[in-house]
């Protein structure tokens, strides 16, 4: 007596939706074979537009009348789905092939925008004194290197002064040398010391100048104030040249290395990227975000980035050639990853295969596929849910 499985078209949505849901693929395949040969047991007979259809012997399709063809146990067992390439096309199945392909990785990370600490000058006088004609008297406030930033009396540079201008008039010049270089160590610029020879009298008030270029960003000084030696009066930071600090999680670290080139963009430049390189990679990571801080260099001669701005990074990663497939064709199911790869005549093998990095589009196969082999890259979550309800259909 012939058994005939017939579902209506509900049932058949839901169990196929409900398979799809599960993500769980077949078993890779142990067999290739999927018509009947001489001397194999015959499974069942199936429709190639209606693969659900399970008959026990040969007919004809209750649902569109074709010819029903064998299902060996072997092929049954393996796992293969069977769909006939009309039926591909109308639920609009795509293939790909793998290959072996360049692959290039982008880390993206959440950047801030700090001062370049190398390029740091601080202002702090080697003699103490009283300031002076105040000009620099507000943060973020610019400065060229040479800038006066105030005028100092000091008891010890008017000695220093009148010591230099009593050795140059007993013309001893191992006199005339050391009290020039007393004048040189406490930053008398030469400027001031040729002045000082010129004007034959010591200043009562010398200039502070600016050691670099850039901006105020300390300032600890004001007019009429003392100060001792060695105290910070200001710190400079220049602008041309910023540190962009960006926090890269620890799973990415080992792709990030010094020199490599990256883009840096920020919705507060719209349209703009700029291109910058990997200067340092910092050999610890943060408590409490388990990420790795990274720095990258870049210049600023606009001054379009202010320290603390927020800023997007793109590190561009080039992983070599590398066999590959579109991201869309893996199914994650748990711990596994799996193929559906095409047999020819509408019959696709689910096979599990490992993977390694991947891209936005393309994932590296390490294991399970071999260069050439063609495979399901979309639809493949429909196909799934034919092997599940080929399955169900073959247990019930």
């Amino acid at each position: 007596m012939t058994r005939r499985v017939t579902l209506s078209l509900p049932a058949l949505l839901l169990l196929a939706c409900g398979a799809a849901e599960q993500g769980q693929p077949p078993e890779p395949p142990h067999a290739a074979e999927t018509a009947a040969g001489a001397g194999e047991e015959i499974s069942h007979y199936t429709c190639p537009m209606h693969p659900f259809v399970h008959e026990l012997h040969p007919g004809k399709c209750p649902i569109c009348g074709m010819d029903l063809v064998p299902v060996t146990r072997k092929a049954a067992e393996s796992g293969l789905v069977r769909v006939a390439p009309e039926r591909l096309q109308k639920l609009g199945v795509r293939f790909a092939t793998a290959e072996r392909a360049p692959l290039e990785r982008t880390v993206r990370a959440l950047g801030r925008v700090t001062w370049n600490e190398t390029k740091l000058a601080d202002v702090a006088p080697k003699v103490s004194g009283f300031v002076r004609e105040l000009r620099a008297d507000a943060l973020g406030a610019r400065v060229t290197k040479g800038d006066v930033l105030f005028s100092a009396y000091s008891p010890e540079l008017y000695a220093a002064q009148a010591e230099y201008l009593a050795a140059r008039e007993s013309r001893d010049e191992s006199l005339v040398r050391a009290s020039r270089a007393r004048l040189r160590l406490w930053d008398v610029s030469a400027g001031d010391v040729a002045a000082l020879e010129k004007r034959g009298a010591p200043a009562e008030t010398l200039p502070v100048r600016a050691p670099a270029s850039g901006v105020l960003v300390e300032k600890n000084v004001v007019e009429g104030g003392a100060y001792e030696a060695g105290a910070k009066l200001f710190r400079i930071a220049p602008l041309d040249q910023v540190w962009v600090e960006a926090e890269v999680y620890g799973s990415d670290l080992a792709l990030v290395t010094v020199g490599q080139p990256s883009v840096v963009t920020s919705p507060q430049l719209p349209g703009r990227k700029l291109d910058a390189r990997v200067s340092y990679v910092l050999p610890s990571l943060a408590r409490e975000s388990r990420t790795a801080r990274v720095r990258v260099e870049l210049g600023n001669g606009d001054l379009a980035l202010r320290p603390e701005m927020l800023v997007d990074v793109e590190l561009r990663v080039n992983l070599g050639e590398r066999l590959v497939v579109p991201t869309t064709a893996v199914i994650v199911a748990g711990a596994r990853r799996v193929v559906f790869v095409d047999r020819g005549e509408g019959v696709l093998e689910p096979r599990a295969v490992e993977t390694g990095v991947s891209s936005e589009e393309r994932v590296e196969i390490l294991a399970g596929l071999n260069a050439g082999e063609r495979i399901v890259a979309s639809g493949n979550f429909l196909i799934a849910a034919e092997s599940r309800l080929q399955s169900a259909l073959e247990s019930w």
